[in-house]
């Protein structure tokens, strides 16, 4: 099943739902170490499950701004691709194409965006015109 997220009429295609299951839980497991959502609930909390308003959106643009920043200093070898079962892998395993050089850039939508700048569009989109950005299943 594949997962997009949407601001108003716009659906922005991502990925699978094991894909952005995985992006969510390369940041708890590398980036939140007292758990899911301490550090960015916004996104965490918000966004992945299911919905963010406008209210929400400044703050979770500068979670992911520094989510993005300390993602840079991160191997493609610290990927989690399930945090509740650490075991999983990637369909790929640890090949992965040359221009992915380290975490902030792993994560490329399904229509060959990188993840990171999808999420920062919609937020912005969402901060300037306001809605509510949805994670929908299609």
């Amino acid at each position: 099943m594949a997962v997009g997220i949407k601001l108003g009429s716009i659906t922005d295609e991502i990925g699978t739902s094991d894909f952005f299951h995985a992006f969510f839980s390369t940041l708890a497991g590398n980036l939140e170490p007292k758990g899911w959502g301490t550090r960015f609930p916004n996104l965490m909390k918000k966004l992945y499950a299911g919905e963010l308003g406008q209210s929400g959106a400044s703050a979770a643009l500068g979670e992911l701004d520094e989510v993005c920043k300390e993602l840079t200093a991160l191997p493609v070898s610290k990927v989690i691709w399930d945090i509740e079962d650490r075991c999983k892998r990637p369909p790929w395993r640890e090949h992965v194409a040359d221009t992915i050089t380290d975490l902030s850039n792993y994560f490329v939508t399904s229509t060959g965006r990188d993840l990171i700048a999808t999420l920062r569009e919609v937020l912005e989109e969402l901060r300037d015109n306001g809605g509510v950005a949805q994670i929908v299943s299609y």
